[in-house]
């Protein structure tokens, strides 16, 4: 059955996209089944992995999650799925799923609306990515109650790196609807190796969450136009810059979630 990952920050810009598509994308590319669900009404995962516009009469994740309101009997799990250049598939999301939350109020479990649309899906992959939007709003607690794990990025700087302790707050909160809800770690994003600031609050994450037995990632994602560059070309960056740093940097992550400690290969 596949791993379901969540990638979550309630801070905006620190890479969070990004990381989904690339660290899906890595992990296509050592031979795994990957389904990345955009869990973002901005639908900002949508556009980096599928350059064709997604409009309304389309059928993406909020069609999906009401289908468990109106026809929970009536459902065709893989509908609405596509499958992009990167060889994993993705479930879209559109600027209509920022109704979810109003459209639910009423339903009972509406925590678990994520959890029981992913469920038949787990034995068609072998990991499924959950990109959050930067709240934790109900989306996200869905996302939270639907995960086996969390990978946090983040980047190097004060603000962000707050953010992370409020997350953890909401993580302990799911545990009481999913106990099994773990902490792969915390990814450093965009990485400004030539400055003290960042060398100096990297340190400092590092140490503060060893102390309380959080995991932070060896791999640290290097600070880029490159990672910009290959969003705005709806491709992930092995695509767009498959011999550069921020390239080596998630195939190197990849292999640290992958190895969940020990060094599993990933191709070029």
């Amino acid at each position: 059955m596949a791993k379901v990952i969540t990638i979550a920050s309630q801070k905006g810009g620190v890479g969070k996209t990004t990381t989904a598509a690339n660290l899906g994308a890595a992990f296509a590319q050592s031979g795994k089944r990957v389904l990345i669900i955009d869990a973002d009404p901005q639908a900002n995962l949508t556009r980096h992995l599928f350059p064709s516009p997604i409009s309304d009469e389309d059928f993406t994740l909020m069609d999906a999650l009401l289908e468990l309101v109106d026809r929970p009997g009536l459902r065709f799990p893989t509908k609405g799925i596509l499958h992009t250049a990167e060889d994993v598939d993705i479930m879209p999301s559109h600027i209509n799923l920022a109704a979810f939350e109003r459209k639910t109020t009423s339903e009972l479990g509406r925590e678990r609306f994520l959890e029981t649309y992913i469920n038949p899906l787990r034995d068609m992959y072998d990991y499924i990515l959950i990109d959050c939007h930067p709240s934790l709003d109900m989306l996200t607690i869905n996302a939270l109650v639907a995960a086996d794990s969390v990978i946090i990025p983040t980047q190097p700087q004060d603000f962000s790196i707050k953010g992370i302790a409020d997350l953890l707050v909401t993580c302990e909160k799911v545990k009481k609807l999913n106990p099994k809800l773990a902490i792969d770690g915390i990814l450093i994003t965009m990485m400004d190796g030539r400055t003290n600031l960042a060398k100096t609050m990297a340190t400092q994450l590092r140490e503060t969450h060893e102390r309380i037995r959080i995991r932070v990632f060896e791999t640290e994602i290097p600070l880029s136009v490159r990672a910009a560059e290959s969003s705005a070309a709806s491709r992930s960056i092995f695509r767009h810059d498959n011999k550069g740093k921020v390239a080596a940097a998630y195939k190197q992550f990849a292999e640290e979630v992958l190895g969940d400690g020990t060094t599993e290969d990933v191709a070029s």
